[in-house]
């Protein structure tokens, strides 16, 4: 089923339901999700019965449960995403997806596409193109990276990557240049935004090339940062995004100790992926020793897990297994 189907379907779906159960549904989602279903649910002026009908036996109800959809959908709308959403949220999504206007601050540049707020903000000074990625969401701060000039996107990186706050002023200024980011007093305390995780969370989705360019021009600034960064962005429970065969090839270089004393510190999701790709035998041996194994501090379970982690980015670097993410290459 093409995804724009899907979209268009769940939009009569929320159209079928009522406001308060819609408002419901959309509450469960993100900004991206509610922007693709309100453009739909905006484009559907009108759906014959017949439609109404299929969209809902899909979704296990008869027709005659279904109630009829609104003519009047722009106030249906109004309601359902003021209702989901609050009244600041809604207004901004409400005037871009009906009037089809532009909306403030850079709440609403999170209903854009990248290559738009790229050419927005592309010529303001890079500590303020930093200060709004590190309000974005760290995908979409990333394509929006990736339409930068190369001087650009490694001057901003390494401005998120040692942005340890933003202070009221400075945020004040960038309200200014971005009408109203923040509305309220003045006294807002320092947000905590910025640092090695929002970076290592951005060049996660970024791609390889651009990737190894960002890192390599922060560890020419300092190393000991550019070191953190590669440390965040592949922590010990990203594990779960090696697929089966990366799994053994990495099981085929942990001691026995080793991967008990990490495992000490996973969650059950990690551990049973891990027992999975052993044999039956071995996955028991080692449920018995990690339920016999007393307490172990937590600062000798992060070294293990570290030292497991240098050899997963060996074993990368080797060409060995893929790393998961949105930023790993295209498998064709």
């Amino acid at each position: 089923m093409p995804p724009e189907d899907g979209v268009e379907k769940s939009a009569i779906l929320l159209l079928s339901l009522g406001e308060e159960h819609a408002a419901e549904v959309l509450k469960q989602l993100g900004p991206k999700d509610v922007q693709k279903l309100g453009h739909a649910m905006a484009l559907l002026k009108s759906v014959p019965r017949t439609r109404v009908e299929e969209v809902l036996s899909e979704f296990q109800h008869t027709a005659r449960e279904a109630t009829a959809i609104h003519n009047d959908t722009d106030a249906y709308i109004r309601s359902v995403l003021t209702k989901a959403l609050g009244d600041d949220k809604a207004s901004n999504l409400i005037s871009r997806i009906l009037q089809g206007g532009d909306t403030n601050g850079i709440e609403g540049l999170k209903w854009m596409d990248a290559p738009t707020v790229a050419d927005l903000i592309k010529n303001e000074h890079p500590q303020i193109v930093a200060t709004i990625l590190v309000h974005l969401e760290p995908d979409q701060g990333s394509e929006i990276l990736n339409y930068f000039t190369e001087r650009l996107r490694n001057d901003v990186v390494l401005r998120i990557a040692t942005l340890e706050g933003i202070q009221p002023s400075a945020l004040k200024e960038l309200n200014d240049v971005m009408l109203r980011l923040l509305s309220g007093s003045a006294n807002i305390k320092k947000a905590a935004m910025g640092g090695v995780r929002t970076v290592a969370e951005i060049l996660n989705f970024i791609g390889t090339a651009n990737e190894t360019s960002v890192v390599d021009s922060i560890r020419e600034y300092d190393p000991e940062l550019a070191q953190k960064i590669l440390d965040e962005m592949f922590v010990f429970e990203n594990l779960l995004d090696l697929d089966d065969r990366g799994i053994q090839l990495l099981l085929r270089e942990i001691q026995s100790d080793s991967l008990i004393l990490a495992l000490k510190g996973a969650t059950e999701p990690l551990r049973e992926k891990i027992f999975k790709n052993m044999s039956q035998r071995a996955a028991e041996m080692l449920r018995e020793d990690l339920e016999s194994r007393g307490p172990v501090r937590l600062s000798e379970v992060e070294a293990e897990q570290k030292e497991i982690l240098k050899i997963v980015r060996r074993l990368a670097d080797e060409g060995q297994i893929v790393l998961g993410g949105a930023g790993g290459e295209e498998m064709i």
